[in-house]
């Protein structure tokens, strides 16, 4: 709700919006920021909640949409913003990428198998989420620069309308895999460990409380986006963009990364891995679709081809995965690759 009222105030009072300048300005932008991301921890909080009455693997579904939309209305704000950013979408979604493939990932890996040594995995499902995130990830963000209109990195309209058809039919075909024809290739809980789904009253409130919640983060967005950018205008960063859409992939990928995290540590590393990947896996599916028609509607041009340096690190992180994933069990050095790998995308961001 204070969220909401902070929105309401920027629309009755724009002079007080970041991007203006002033005391008062500053400090509102900060508030805003903080209270994006704790709408944000809501919204997983709330999810958490109607996951639990959904059951597996609906209620991840729901979980990773929910970020999802939050990432897409961040994103769409920052392009809309002050001047053209054609290369943040794809900033955002390499960065939601290497966060989950590596970060979040290794993390889940590492501190799982020094808990509970090996742990064993869902190699179909897994294998499930790979394949389908390392096509899309090779035709959106690779084959832009080697097509013959992709010299600057960036599709024709028709080509970026036809792969971004392309790229919501494969994903409608994993979530009819994934919920309908082969749901006991995801399932995430081991045998006696269910827990009981919430009454529904809790149900009701959390659904309620869920879509309130996106709401406020949509209202947010905006501000936030101008706040991140008026800041990031005072450094001087080789690649704005990438460290631009870094933080915004962290700040959103938090609220998962924790669970993620938590889960690994109980032993449900099937269930930390749908999480992870579902989400990751959601934002190359649908956050580039999404941003393609605004780019296309509002005329703005969006370049999605990498350049080397990301390009390696992106096929480096998928080969990796399929290592790592590749015989249905892991350990805590599958997870130590994984986060070093991280650590020399972080590096790169500041120093490429």
């Amino acid at each position: 709700m204070a969220a909401l009222l902070l929105a309401g105030l920027f629309l009755l009072r724009p002079e007080l919006s970041p991007g203006h300048k002033g005391l008062a300005a500053d400090a509102l932008a900060f508030f805003s920021v903080m209270l994006l991301a704790a709408a944000a921890f809501c919204t997983v909080s709330h999810a958490d909640v109607v996951a639990a009455r959904l059951g597996q693997p609906f209620g991840t579904l729901l979980l990773t949409l929910s970020v999802t939309v939050i990432e897409v209305s961040v994103i769409a704000s920052m392009m809309l913003n002050k001047d053209n950013n054609p290369t943040l979408a794809r900033e955002s979604v390499l960065s939601v990428l290497m966060i989950v493939n590596t970060g979040i990932v290794g993390l889940c890996l590492l501190l799982g198998s020094l808990k509970h040594r090996e742990q064993t995995i869902q190699q179909q499902g897994v294998s499930g989420y790979l394949s389908v995130m390392i096509a899309l990830g090779v035709m959106l963000l690779i084959l832009p620069s080697e097509t013959r209109e992709g010299a600057s990195g960036a599709f024709s309209t028709v080509q970026l309308l036809y792969m971004s058809f392309i790229a919501l039919s494969l994903y409608a075909a994993f979530l009819y895999m994934q919920t309908v024809r082969h749901r006991e290739h995801f399932g995430s809980q081991p045998e006696g460990h269910a827990e009981a789904p919430p009454a529904t009253a809790p149900f009701l409130v959390a659904l309620a409380m869920l879509l309130v919640s996106l709401v406020a983060v949509v209202a947010l967005s905006r501000h936030v986006a101008s706040a991140f950018e008026d800041f990031l205008g005072q450094f001087a960063l080789e690649d704005p963009d990438a460290v631009t859409g870094a933080l915004v992939a962290l700040l959103l990928l938090l609220p998962e990364g924790i669970s993620a995290v938590r889960a690994a540590a109980r032993n449900h590393l099937q269930h930390s891995l749908n999480i992870a990947l579902g989400s990751a896996l959601a934002t190359i599916a649908l956050t580039i679709p999404a941003m393609a028609v605004i780019s296309v509607l509002i005329g703005r041009p969006m370049v999605l081809g990498l350049d080397n340096e990301d390009r390696t690190l992106l096929l480096l992180t998928f080969v990796l995965s399929i290592l790592s994933f590749g015989t249905g069990k892991t350990n805590a050095l599958n997870g130590a690759v994984h986060l070093i790998v991280f650590c020399v995308y972080v590096l790169l961001l500041f120093l490429p």
